[in-house]
């Protein structure tokens, strides 16, 4: 009797030092439903009961075995995962370089039009200062004509003059 009192008295201790763990631990939910879980994995395995021993190993095996298919599963998921994030990075990148060439020739043809507006631009200004420089030259030209024919107007109205006294 005093080997089964022992024994509760230690599942108690045990059972206050997981009350006691820190918050990381599963939740008490948690723990029900992976309880329930595991009954009914253990009910699907073993329908009909059979002796303790071999019951004990049969629900250790099928345990096992139930971990080992998660790990497997979960194994199988994170690869697919870093294959399909590997995939998503080649895409991205794939995306991103066909993005980064239309770019590039869109800059290209953007430089192109740049230089063929700036050449017209300086040719427009060429033009421009031609005509200034022309209309000045014209100007100057025509000033010089209007003076020589000033003079030569004041030169034959003082011929007239001379000429004919009577006017």
């Amino acid at each position: 009797m005093s080997s089964l009192y022992t024994r509760s008295k230690e599942y108690t201790r045990s059972r206050k030092a997981q009350s006691d763990s820190p918050p990381s631990s599963p939740s008490p939910i948690a723990k029900t439903l992976r309880h329930e879980r595991l009954s009914r994995l253990e009910a699907a395995t073993n329908p009909t009961p059979a002796s303790d021993s071999s019951s004990y190993s049969d629900r250790a095996s099928s345990r096992s075995s139930a971990y080992t298919r998660r790990e497997n599963r979960l194994a199988a998921l994170s690869s697919r995962a870093e294959e399909e994030s590997n995939r998503d990075y080649k895409k991205l990148y794939e995306s991103a370089l066909s993005e980064n060439q239309k770019l590039k020739s869109k800059l290209q043809e953007a430089q192109l039009e740049l230089a063929d507006i700036k050449s017209k631009l300086e040719k427009a200004a060429q033009q421009k200062q031609e005509k200034t420089s022309d209309r000045s030259s014209m100007l100057e030209m025509e000033k010089r004509e209007k003076r020589a024919l000033e003079r030569k107007l004041s030169e034959m109205e003082e011929e007239m003059k001379f000429a004919d006294p009577l006017c």
